[in-house]
């Protein structure tokens, strides 16, 4: 019969210590390599506003994800988001953002935010629960989620400036 048990000392220390820290992973809604396994609460909101070239403001209240464990959990596992709210994601310094749809249920528009506001690219509609990588192209400050179809709904196209303290452009 073979022994399912490890062989060496450091093994079963590491066994030991993913046993211990299991509890405390689900209780906190992550896996033990960190993997979120659940919605993560909700964050703080603040305003954000998307000024369309023809002068619309499109105000939103949009969750801010600061941390690196808030914004790998992101809006994963949530089941709605209404059409005023969203998630951003700040990156200090500005970089290229690359995101993905593992574990999010909701179809999303993602919204690429330069340094001083400015919406730099769009991908509309990703696809929920998808592992394909939506790249930014270019560096930047932000990532905006917002429920899919909001950029066209709204006519939000590259180009149009969106107002909040961290652009240093809230009104």
């Amino acid at each position: 019969m073979k022994s399912l048990m490890p062989k060496h000392s450091a093994d079963w220390r590491a066994a030991l210590l993913a046993l211990a820290l299991a509890p405390v992973a689900l209780a906190q809604g992550t896996g033990a390599g960190g993997e979120p396994t659940k919605a993560q609460p909700v964050l703080p909101r603040e305003a954000l506003t998307i000024l369309s070239q023809d002068g619309t403001r499109h105000v939103f209240q949009v969750e801010v994800a600061k941390t690196p464990a808030e914004q790998t959990a992101g809006l994963m596992f949530r089941t709605a988001l209404a059409p005023d709210q969203g998630m951003i994601f700040p990156w200090n310094p500005p970089q290229r953002s690359q995101m993905w749809m593992q574990n999010t249920l909701i179809p999303l528009d993602m919204l690429f935010i330069g340094a001083h506001g400015t919406i730099r690219h769009i991908a509309e509609n990703t696809v929920p629960e998808s592992q394909a990588v939506i790249d930014s192209r270019v560096p930047v400050a932000a990532t905006l989620e917002v429920p899919a179809g909001t950029a066209a709904r709204l006519d939000i196209v590259v180009g149009d400036k969106v107002e909040m303290a961290m652009f240093g452009t809230a009104k």
